[in-house]
């Protein structure tokens, strides 16, 4: 992993959308910035389309990011929703894209399993989770932002893990050599 990087997590949303900035150097994170946009004053949803993306790519521009992390589109009781989300996860994704900015998408149950160790954790858990790793004295009234920021550590989780590395092979011999301040004697 290179010395520093920086991570934007997206909780995609039609009404708010959360997002969350890390800093990883080395193999630690910091936090950085969290916030929402809010789309609720949009007339249309095709204008809070247009807003996401000219938000995100705002963002983008702002913080630099080397790689996006966002949420993928959930399956509930109301197909039209999550036609919704997943358009407004696909403005997020062209946004990074068009800043050639590698994107990963993770499944809710995985971001919440990552950050709290259980995949049903409410969002105040995830919350409280996220704000105790990534030591945030004021708590976020959003929890979009939280989730975010969840989303984003998932990634940096993902990134520590030697079983998700995917440009080399990677066997415990590997990791042994390239981490031996990790092995206990």
């Amino acid at each position: 992993m290179e010395k520093e990087k920086i991570i934007l997590g997206i909780d995609p949303g039609t009404r708010i959308l959360g997002f969350g900035v890390i800093r990883l150097s080395g193999t630690k994170a910091e936090f950085v910035e969290m916030g929402v946009v809010n789309l609720k004053s949009e007339k249309d949803h095709f204008s809070a389309l247009k807003r996401i993306l000219s938000e995100v790519s705002a963002i983008i521009e702002k913080y630099l990011p080397d790689e996006l992390a966002i949420e993928a589109p959930f399956y509930g009781k109301n197909a039209q929703v999550m036609l919704k989300l997943g358009r407004a996860q696909g403005m997020a994704i062209s946004a990074a894209l068009s800043h050639d900015i590698p994107v990963f998408e993770y499944p809710p149950r995985s971001v919440k399993m990552a950050v709290t160790g259980r995949g049903g954790a409410s969002k105040e858990q995830v919350a409280a989770m996220v704000q105790n790793l990534l030591h945030i004295d004021s708590p976020q009234e959003n929890l979009d932002a939280t989730d975010a920021l969840a989303i984003a550590m998932c990634h940096y989780f993902s990134l520590m893990s030697p079983l998700t590395h995917k440009t080399k092979k990677c066997s415990w011999s590997e990791f042994v050599k390239a981490h031996p301040e990790k092995i206990k004697k």
